[in-house]
């Protein structure tokens, strides 16, 4: 067995250390994870990154951890230490911008984990090495890693459209295709060399993103770009704060021309200097 890479060992410690820190303060959980009104209203976009380090638990953190160690291996081998990071980080950046158009109108969605980035390292192990099998923890048996990709994407599809669980299925499958077109891009003579397998992951990834933009009342999440009269969209929350944050701005003008400004407690002078800006 190949030895860990430098740069996946890097990442796995980076991974570690974030991940103590979120768990042992909510103030830096909750500033530093994906949440879709921080994003797409206060411009909070390094989110998008940030959030790929951190982990609701440890068992959270070691599946994520472990796959990562394994798929980077012969990854990291082959293609250097550049492109290995450019595949991690735009995985989980394509895995999280996925999930911000799928939740654009669910505006206290929040989401952490580095899930879609190693599923771009896996999907892209599934292009690079088409011989490949995948195994699973306390399981004695291995499939063929086209069609472990296979059904992952069907079951991504499946848990999108659902919604049963608190997995993060969007940015699962975002991460994994970023992965794969990553790979095709890296090695192009996979197409010729592994065709079947990548035509069955990316066909029903595309029609299931062709169905979210043009059908999206298939799916049970709301259309995000739908301009009905009954569509509550990312404006309408930006224009809704906005009023609010004007009519308090309001409020304690009122009362600093009627009292003095002396007469605002310290709590409502710090409320008058956030909303100044």
């Amino acid at each position: 067995m190949e030895e860990i890479g430098i740069v996946a060992l890097t990442l796995i410690v980076i991974n570690g250390v974030i991940t103590y820190k979120g768990l042992k303060s909510t103030f830096f959980l909750n500033k530093y994870s994906f949440n879709v009104d921080q994003i797409l209203i206060n411009k909070d976009y390094k989110r998008l990154i940030t959030s790929g380090f951190l982990h609701a638990d440890w068992a959270h953190f070691f599946f994520n951890m472990l796959t990562l160690y394994f798929f980077s291996q012969s990854l990291e081998a082959l293609i250097g230490i550049p492109a290995f990071i450019v595949l991690y980080i735009a995985s989980l950046i394509g895995g999280n911008l996925f999930a911000l158009y799928i939740h654009r109108n669910h505006g206290d969605y929040t989401a952490i984990g580095a899930s879609g980035a190693v599923s771009g390292l896996v999907f892209a192990a599934i292009g690079l090495f088409p011989g490949m099998d995948i195994g699973f923890i306390l399981l004695p048996i291995a499939i063929p890693a086209w069609l472990y990709g296979i059904a992952y994407v069907l079951y991504s599809i499946y848990g999108i459209k659902s919604q049963k669980d608190n997995i993060g299925h969007e940015a699962h499958l975002g991460g994994g295709i970023i992965g794969l077109i990553i790979a095709i891009l890296l090695e192009p003579k996979i197409l010729t060399e592994n065709p079947i397998p990548i035509i069955l992951i990316v066909v029903p990834t595309f029609i299931f993103i062709f169905l979210i933009v043009k059908k999206l009342h298939l799916l049970i999440v709301s259309n995000p770009f739908s301009r009905s009269k009954n569509a509550y969209t990312i404006e309408d929350v930006y224009n809704e704060k906005k009023v609010s944050k004007q009519n308090e701005l309001n409020q304690l003008l009122d009362k600093i021309n009627k009292n003095g400004y002396d007469k605002l407690s310290q709590k409502e002078k710090d409320r008058l200097s956030e909303l100044s800006k």
